[in-house]
C-alpha cells in the first residue's frame, strides 16, 4: 500500500505513460545491481533439475512473503511493508522465471498491466536476474550457482518531497532499495541453498557472506 498518491496532472495520462518514461518531477528512478553464489552439493545436472522445477522451491523458499501464480512461470510477490521520509510502499512484483538456456537461467519482469493494472500508477520495477550453473572439479561433487541481478525502480513520490534537497532524496532512495534487495535476496539465496540440501539430503553449506 502506498499512503499518500498524488494524481497525474492533465499533462500526464499514467495510463498511457510508463513511469519510467514521465517527465513529472516527483517520478524518481532508483537502481542497484548485485551478484551472489549459492554452493551446491551436487552435480550441475541435479541442480538444473532441482532448479527446472521451480513451482515447489520458488513458493517454499519466498515465504513469509506472499506469493501467487502468473501463468505456467510466472508469479506475483508482495515483498513486505517499507517506507522512507513517512512515504510508504508494500511492492508488489510479477516475476517470470525463464526455461534454462545452456545452464543459465533468467529471471524477469511482468509488467504489472497483466496482474493489477493500478500499480503502474504509482511505481514501475524492472527486474533482471541471470543465474549461471558452474560445476567445480573436485573430489566431491559441487556446483556453484552464480546470480547477477540489475535492478530499477521508478516511484511517484509525495510533492511534498521535494521540498527536501535533492541529493538527499536520491541518495536516501538509492540506500532504502540495497536494503530491500539486500534482505530479500540474500534471505532467498539461502533458503534456496538450505531448501536445495534438505530435499537431497545432503549437508548445507555454511552460510558465507553476500557479496554486495
Amino acid at each position: 500500500m502506498i499512503s499518500s498518491v498524488t494524481t497525474p496532472g492533465p499533462e500526464v495520462d499514467a495510463s498511457d505513460l510508463p513511469l519510467r518514461r514521465s517527465h513529472d518531477t516527483r517520478v524518481r528512478c532508483y537502481s542497484s545491481q548485485f551478484a551472489d553464489v549459492m554452493e551446491m552439493r551436487a552435480p550441475a545436472k541435479t541442480v538444473a533439475a532441482y532448479l527446472d522445477r521451480h513451482e515447489g522451491w520458488f513458493r517454499r523458499c519466498a515465504a513469509p512473503m506472499e506469493v501467487a501464480s502468473l501463468g505456467q512461470n510466472g508469479y506475483r510477490l508482495t515483498l513486505g511493508r517499507f517506507g522512507n521520509f513517512g512515504f510508504e510502499v508494500e511492492p508488489t512484483i510479477g516475476l517470470e522465471l525463464l526455461p534454462q538456456s545452456q545452464g543459465v537461467y533468467r529471471i524477469c519482469t511482468v509488467p504489472p498491466e497483466q496482474f493489477q493494472p493500478g500499480l503502474r500508477d504509482l511505481y514501475d520495477v524492472e527486474f533482471n536476474a541471470a543465474l549461471r550453473l558452474e560445476e567445480q572439479n573436485a573430489e566431491s561433487p559441487q556446483t556453484d550457482v552464480r546470480w547477477e541481478l540489475d535492478l530499477s525502480v521508478w516511484i511517484k513520490l509525495p510533492a511534498v518531497i521535494g521540498l527536501l534537497p535533492e541529493s538527499l532524496v536520491q541518495s536516501s532512495g538509492d540506500h532504502l532499495l540495497r536494503q530491500i534487495v539486500r534482505q530479500i535476496s540474500r534471505r532467498l539465496t539461502w533458503k534456496v541453498q538450505e531448501d536445495f540440501h534438505a530435499t537431497h539430503g545432503l549437508e548445507c553449506p555454511p552460510r558465507r557472506r553476500a557479496q554486495f
